[in-house]
């Protein structure tokens, strides 16, 4: 009547056969719900970083309200875009354990809590830990997954996806300057804070819309007729297998309940085996659940500990490593336009002529078609996504060298055009890092790289105004992070030459040695 150890024995043997067998990937590769992937990361660039790009709004309410210095304040936003980039590598051990969908949804509600709570703030350091830890932290647990899904869901146009969803941040940057303005003009800026507390509540919404990838096993029709078969079975074994093992039913006692009772024997009452049997299903399940879920994080750590610190550790490439060194310039030299080319308009009286159109508006619109551009041009089959990359680092550096010498407002327009323009390779990051590491590293790589930049986002500004201080010249602070981010762009140049004559060396001892 029942299914045999025999049969159980055989059925795992064609279980192990079908797992042999090819998967299908999943038909919203590259269309379908892919789209609503990069729909939901651009809304996530909108809600984070082009909130961070318009905390010079906040910034100002903060100086009048406190009192405090300019430094001190300022460490504030810094703090919060830099840790929401730093936390990245620790983030990818939740993608590892839990998966993208509910590390957003948990980092939605983060960000959202350090919003509402920052506007109750008494002064600057209780917004260090509000604002610039808790958002911070949150935004950081909603950045990552929203660049890794798209790299999941897009293999033909992984670079035009990646550019489209990171648009929002130059969308979010005019949208959310405007709405901050618009809010603290109204309400005030702690009515502010709560109002766009409640707005990034949304970001749950985008987090939920990061459905995982699941791949199907090609069968045939007939295969999957005796699959069923096969499974019901096992199902049905399983279930008495289970109920056995823990003394609620066997197959003697239930031919005993057939048989006459032996005299001196009491009866048992059906409504108690029903109770227990109750009981022991829901205990088997709590149980089930609490292994699940031990294996599945002991799983997820010993991935992410072997990416950091095992013998397959991401470091041991040398491709990498040097992509980290780059990472570690890059930032600072796109914020810090953003940062002293007020001042530097000042010093050449170009004040005027910047009012009616200002020279980081310029950047931030031209980035987001930079963004686009070069990524429709690293998903050409003739072109290769590194050179693109490597094409933009250098017009980027030239323009930040050659930017103190503009001493017109034309001149600085053109100049500032270009940075935007080739600011743009930002999208491309996600592309290249899946290029060197591969689809499954991604999401602990990539966390390292933001977290690299991160660290420049949070040095690199101060770094330029203590250069400042020094010379009294902004000339400086444009050449010396100029130079420092060309060393960066030189190590990725030189590491593929290295590697190679490496490999070429190897080759001529073991043909010496045969």
């Amino acid at each position: 009547m029942y299914a045999s150890h025999e049969d159980i024995a055989c059925d795992c043997e064609d279980d192990s056969k079908h797992a042999e067998k090819k998967l299908k990937p999943d038909p919203d590769i590259d269309g379908g719900w892919a789209w609503m992937i990069v729909f939901s990361s651009f809304l996530v660039h909108v809600l984070i970083m082009g909130s961070q790009m318009a905390l010079g709004v906040l910034n100002m309410e903060w100086l009048e309200e406190f009192s405090q210095s300019r430094g001190l304040t300022a460490w504030v936003s810094s703090l919060s875009m830099g840790i929401t980039l730093i936390v990245g590598p620790f983030i990818g051990l939740f993608i590892n354990t839990c998966g993208c969908r509910k590390t957003a949804i948990t980092g939605g509600l983060l960000n959202a809590l350090g919003w509402i709570l920052s506007s109750y703030a008494s002064n600057v350091y209780y917004l260090f830990i509000t604002f610039g830890l808790t958002a911070g932290i949150g935004s950081g647990m909603v950045y990552l997954p929203a660049v890794v899904m798209v790299g999941e869901y897009f293999q033909k146009r992984r670079a035009l996806a990646q550019g489209l969803s990171t648009t929002g941040t130059g969308f979010g940057a005019f949208l959310m300057t405007v709405l901050l303005k618009y809010l603290c003009m109204e309400y005030g800026w702690r009515d502010a804070m709560f109002i766009q507390g409640a707005i990034c509540l949304n970001l749950c919404v985008c987090g939920a819309l990061m459905r995982p990838i699941y791949y199907k096993e090609e069968t045939t029709e007939k295969e999957g007729g005796s699959r069923k078969t096969r499974s019901h079975s096992k199902e049905v074994s399983c279930s008495i297998e289970t109920l056995t093992s823990n003394g609620v039913l066997c197959e003697e006692e239930k031919e005993g309940h057939n048989k006459d009772p032996k005299p001196g024997s009491l009866p048992v009452s059906e409504s108690k085996d029903a109770t227990q049997l109750g009981k022991n299903v829901y205990v088997l399940c709590i149980l089930k659940t609490v292994s699940q879920l031990t294996v599945k994080v002991q799983k997820g750590f010993r991935t992410w500990y072997a990416s950091y610190f095992g013998a397959a550790s991401l470091f041991t490439n040398r491709m990498f490593a040097a992509f980290v060194f780059w990472a570690l310039f890059a930032y600072s030299t796109f914020v810090i336009p953003f940062i002293h080319l007020p001042e530097i308009v000042k010093q050449y009286n170009l004040s005027v002529e910047n009012d009616i159109f200002p020279l980081t508006s310029i950047i931030a619109i031209v980035h987001i078609f930079g963004k686009v551009i070069l990524g429709i041009i690293s998903d050409s089959p003739c072109v290769s996504a590194w050179k693109v990359f490597i094409a933009a680092n250098l017009t980027l550096v030239i323009c930040i060298l050659i930017l103190p010498l503009m001493r017109t407002y034309v001149g600085l327009a053109v100049v500032c055009a270009l940075i935007g323009f080739s600011s743009g390779y930002f999208s491309l990051m996600p592309v290249v890092t899946e290029d060197l590491v591969g689809i499954k590293q991604l999401a602990n790589a990539y966390g390292i790289i933001i977290c690299a930049n991160g660290i420049s986002a949070l040095l690199g500004p101060p770094f330029a105004g203590w250069i400042y201080d020094l010379t009294q010249k902004y000339d400086f602070s444009f050449y010396i992070c100029g130079l420092l981010y060309m060393v960066g762009i030189l190590s990725l140049l030189i590491q593929p030459c290295i590697g190679k004559k490496k490999t070429t060396t190897e080759k001529t001892i073991e043909n010496g040695k045969v």
